[in-house]
């Protein structure tokens, strides 16, 4: 009987013991400290670690977990552009024909007028391929600088039997012969300088707009013919061409879609031909 009555007892106080001790059946966390170190896990969500420094200074790990910083400067690599190119005329033509760039060789093809140098639109392009283009964040990567190197390339395809030619001093004429394919094509090294906005700086596809200028120095130039009387021929040379190019330019990028322009400041040929022909473009840019 002394027995039963003392294994009562143990029982009845092992049961009020584990009564007082089991306060966290139904607590929603565990939570363990080790030290600077407290761990909380919660039910079916990640651990989550909170590191206490100095004067009860959290830093939350999870906070900065899968975080990245971003890069100051950015570079892409072979960027090509593909656009449509055309001239704005403002050259004086009886002016012009008084100089000696311009020459009448052959009283039935008549002297070199603006209708000599209108262009196929649909034909003339501008192909740019360019080595690289950089962004330099100025601030909060909304402001940025955008520079680069590559090679600007013009197709100029006329409409008429309009000629270069280079004998020894280069000249323009009206050709007898009828050509299927008349071109000139002129080549820049080029470095643009822009200032860039970007609107949405955390999207990867958002809206951007740049401005600036660029320089480009002469690297090639020729005069491509296509005919029945004489086949392919190409006429090489600098044609009195400006050796150095000076153009407004801008990009606008919306989404994956980048579109460009530019626009000469200074004329094509040198001032001694006394033509004043300003060429411009507009295109897409093909850039990660």
């Amino acid at each position: 009987m002394k027995r039963t009555l003392l294994a009562a007892t143990i029982l009845l106080v092992a049961m009020q013991t584990f009564a007082q001790t089991d306060t966290t059946k139904n607590s929603s966390s565990d939570t363990i400290q080790v030290g600077n170190f407290i761990i909380v896990k919660k039910p079916k969500k990640n651990v989550t670690v909170t590191v206490s420094v100095g004067n009860n200074k959290d830093i939350d790990a999870s906070e900065n977990a899968g975080k990245k910083k971003r890069k100051n400067v950015s570079t892409n690599w072979w960027i090509v552009d593909l656009g449509f190119t055309n001239f704005k005329e403002s050259t004086n033509y009886s002016n012009a024909q008084a100089g000696g760039y311009l020459k009448t060789l052959n009283a039935a093809a008549g002297p070199v007028t603006e209708n000599s140098m209108k262009l196929n639109t649909g034909k003339s392009s501008n192909v740019n391929l360019w080595l690289f283009i950089q962004k330099l964040n100025v601030s909060k990567h909304v402001l940025n600088l955008k520079y680069g190197l590559g090679l600007e390339m013009y197709n100029f395809r006329y409409n008429k039997n309009i000629s270069y030619r280079k004998d020894p001093n280069p000249f323009v004429f009206n050709d007898t012969v009828s050509f299927s394919k008349n071109k000139l094509y002129v080549g820049y090294l080029t470095v643009p300088l822009m200032v860039n906005i970007n609107a949405t700086p955390n999207k990867k596809n958002g809206f951007s707009i740049s401005a600036g200028v660029s320089a480009g120095y002469l690297v090639g130039s020729r005069n491509k013919q296509v005919s029945d009387a004489r086949g392919k021929v190409k006429y090489k040379g600098d044609f009195d061409l400006q050796p150095f190019r000076l153009a407004a330019v801008a990009e606008v990028g919306l989404g994956p879609v980048r579109l460009f322009g530019s626009y000469s400041l200074n004329k094509l040929h040198n001032d001694g031909t006394r033509l004043e022909l300003y060429p411009h473009a507009v295109g897409i840019r093909f850039s990660n």
